[in-house]
């Protein structure tokens, strides 16, 4: 009979002996950040076979073209693999730890250890030997960062996974060349590990990173405002009599194409057939090699529908960037320009267009890429003169709140007010955490500078109540940082609520 091993309680031990334990204990033991994942290691041990072979696979061919670069070099024949596989020891996760940010992702962080038996043989042919070389006894620690952006909604609900590491790994493993550790050699060790360190690092320590793309861009492209459009709406002539007196009331309706928004309006020019206007206009493009900018002259009437007295189309792709473009074009009944039934004069239009692109605050240099894409980013910052004067557009993303409690209702939307112009979310009903994702745009002649936002959430009651709508809490944005940054992307505590929180997101871009 076998004698029962002896066990001491952990506040027993000295110092010296928990340091030695420690290395061995799981991250979700020692830091309560990280989460205790059986479940996602059972699954990776079920799916071990099936992602050794297809990580093996992408091994083979990541790494073909480089064996061939050598081939009929320093007399090599031949590179290839005699054995590849990872062995049947899956890595385990000793801990996953989510992290919180405020941007459109999702961010993990596992502690990654493996202690693998894998079978790799390289073979060298080099004249008439036949080299050799295996890698044996392999051990890898690593605390990569994985990170699933942007959420989109389309399965699997994100479009790329960027890894990095935080720290430089720990890699440990054995190789022998023609039956022989080389290892053993004095110093050899030591240099090789300190050279792959550095070269995983130049690779993947952040900030550089590996991008996997997992859905295509054009499946989840969501149109940005790229540049402004400056309409000049100068005169018309030659209009149609649509008037019992023989004259007409006209006035534009301009829009761009693809967008909600309302269509902005001129005056109205009273029995007038040729009137001037000289009205200036700007519009938000998103896609100028598809948008077509519609101009629409509509007669005025007191009473009933407005009478369309002709239309324009002008692709936004006619035109060259900060280059000002006069358009002197005869009015049509409707879009089929070409219809050989609309001969009838309807007058003529005169429009000046100038569009000019954003600035870009920040641009991505791209680096040495292998199969999915390694990247670095840069950065970019536009001179104080280019930010601190011109037109541009502010955009404020009213993401979503938390925790925010009536005392009569839940039902929150939130108001958005701006220089006298209020915008309004979507009402989500009965919720304290709702979700809005919606964007409101303002053009400006000249940077907010010294200018507040005010954003207010609200409840509605459904129906008619005395007590119908409510304040859920208030917050004042000051606009200097998003002037001087770019950008902003922050949660703020609510007035007058308890413990309310508002999430923002707030650009200025400059033309």
């Amino acid at each position: 009979m076998t004698d029962e091993p002896i066990t001491r309680p952990l506040e027993e031990l000295d110092t010296d002996t928990l340091l030695d334990l420690l290395p061995d204990i799981p991250l979700w033991v020692k830091c309560p950040d990280y989460e205790r994942v059986d479940w996602l290691n059972k699954f990776v041990a079920d799916m071990w076979p099936y992602l050794d072979q297809a990580i093996c696979a992408t091994i083979r061919s990541m790494t073909e073209p480089m064996f061939a670069e050598y081939i009929g070099k320093f007399q090599i024949e031949a590179i290839e693999f005699d054995h590849l596989s990872l062995g049947t020891l899956p890595p385990e996760i000793h801990g996953l730890k989510v992290c919180e940010t405020n941007e459109n992702e999702l961010v993990l962080e596992p502690a990654v250890r493996w202690a693998g038996n894998p079978n790799i043989v390289l073979v060298v042919k080099l004249l008439s030997l036949r080299i050799t070389i295996q890698l044996v006894d392999l051990q890898i620690s690593a605390v990569p960062r994985v990170t699933l952006k942007p959420l989109v909604p389309t399965i699997p609900c994100f479009a790329n996974i960027v890894v990095s590491l935080l720290e430089k790994p720990e890699v440990d493993f054995g190789m022998s060349i023609l039956g022989g550790d080389i290892m053993a050699i004095p110093g050899l060790y030591h240099f090789v590990q300190k050279t792959i360190k550095k070269q995983v690092a130049i690779l993947y320590h952040w900030p550089q990173t590996l991008e996997i793309p997992i859905l295509d861009s054009a499946t989840v492209a969501v149109k940005k405002p790229v540049g402004m459009l400056h309409v000049k709406v100068v005169r018309a002539q030659r209009l149609l009599k649509k008037d019992i007196l023989g004259t007409s009331d006209p006035y534009v309706k301009l829009n761009l194409t693809g967008e909600s928004l309302p269509a902005k309006k001129t005056i109205i020019k009273k029995r007038n057939l040729n009137p001037e206007w000289n009205e200036k206009f700007k519009l938000i493009v998103k896609d100028p090699q598809s948008q077509v900018l519609q101009l629409q002259v509509f007669d005025w009437d007191k009473v009933g529908n407005h009478d369309r007295l002709g239309m324009q189309l002008i692709p936004l792709k006619l035109l060259t960037p900060y280059e000002t473009k006069e358009f002197n074009l005869d009015l049509l009944k409707h879009t089929h320009i070409n219809d050989p039934h609309d001969k009838k004069q309807r007058g003529k239009i005169a429009v000046e267009l100038t569009y000019a692109p954003f600035r870009e605050e920040s641009m991505k240099l791209d680096g040495p890429q292998n199969s999915y894409g390694r990247k670095e980013s840069g950065f970019y910052k536009s001179s104080e003169s280019e930010v601190f004067r011109g037109a541009g557009l502010l955009s404020v993303m009213i993401q979503g709140a938390e925790d925010v409690e009536g005392e009569h209702h839940n039902n929150p939307y939130a108001l958005v007010l701006f220089r006298g112009d209020t915008k309004k979310t979507k009402m989500i009903k009965r919720t304290r955490n709702p979700l809005w994702n919606d964007e409101f745009q303002f053009m400006l002649e000249e940077p907010p500078l010294n200018e507040r936002i005010h954003i207010e959430v609200m409840s509605k009651r459904a129906g008619i109540s005395f007590r119908s709508k409510e304040s859920l809490g208030h917050v004042d944005i000051n606009l200097n940082d998003v002037v001087h940054n770019g950008r902003i992307n922050h949660k703020y505590h609510l007035i007058n609520s308890k413990n309310g929180v508002i999430h923002v997101e707030i650009k200025w871009t400059t033309v």
